[in-house]
């Protein structure tokens, strides 16, 4: 009986920790995406905006990493900028360059529809430092989705070149999209154990009804979905553009490697 219980403790463990890479390099990874259009931005209005919603995610990042401190994992900015990119877990969709405006703000909004999904799920998980935590962010992630959407609707009902790269964008995301609903390794585990309540199919069901009702709404096409592949990133396969992104945001710190940031 000791034994078994003790088996379950560890499954338990494991698949939390797997579940909060995932979220800690999903945030940290779109909140650097993000900060890039700093001073490039169409206007001095989205200059700002990007930047504070930026500064969020970054901070949600944070919160994650400290508790995978907590749990043992290591101190958070080794965790942040020491690990190398197969050992990301974050989804390939958001380590993708920026593209244009458009590319931004598609997948800006996909992915704050599923953030905000899977933020609302976790108000139920048995986790309660996750729990209480994501109350918290949750306030702030609802601000990022307005925005998103708002500027997602304005493209898709302009008319000529901005709905053209919009359809371009929604083109080349959908063949990203599938591990963004990806659970890794531990799916079962953690609907099982408590932690993440919900199937990855229901978890895109979910994402998919709400994000094509604003298709329908703006008078787009809903594309065919993708078929999974093995370039999971929840699995650390990603492209060469995490490695070009890391590159980039850990200049500072590979700069001192005992400095305290």
């Amino acid at each position: 009986m000791q034994q078994a219980e003790q088996q379950r403790n560890n499954r338990y463990h494991e698949a939390l920790i797997d579940f909060l890479y995932q979220m800690a390099d999903d945030e940290l990874t779109i909140g650097h995406r993000g900060s890039e259009w700093l001073g490039v931005a169409p206007d001095l209005e989205e200059d700002i905006a990007f930047s504070s919603i930026s500064q969020d995610e970054v901070g949600h990042a944070t919160f994650y990493f400290e508790l995978l401190s907590e749990l043992g994992e290591g101190d958070p900015d080794q965790l942040a900028f020491a690990r190398t990119a197969n050992q990301r877990k974050n989804a390939r969709l958001l380590e993708r360059p920026n593209h244009d405006w458009a590319y931004t703000i598609a997948r800006g909004y996909f992915y704050d529809v599923f953030d905000h999904l899977r933020l609302q799920e976790l108000l139920q998980s048995n986790y309660i430092p996750l729990q209480k935590g994501v109350q918290k962010i949750l306030r702030e992630e609802r601000y990022h989705l307005l925005h998103m959407e708002t500027w997602f609707e304005r493209l898709a009902k302009a008319q000529g070149e901005a709905k053209e790269r919009l359809e371009k964008a929604i083109t080349a995301i959908w063949t990203d999209l599938p591990d963004l609903f990806s659970l890794g390794q531990s799916g079962e585990i953690l609907r099982e154990e408590g932690i993440f309540p919900i199937s990855e199919s229901t978890l895109y069901d979910k994402w998919a009804q709400q994000v094509k009702a604003l298709f329908d709404h703006s008078g787009l096409t809903w594309p065919a979905k993708q078929n999974e592949t093995l370039e999971n990133g929840r699995l650390g396969v990603h492209s060469s553009d995490l490695q070009d992104l890391l590159n980039v945001m850990t200049e500072v710190y590979r700069s001192d490697l005992t400095a305290t940031w």
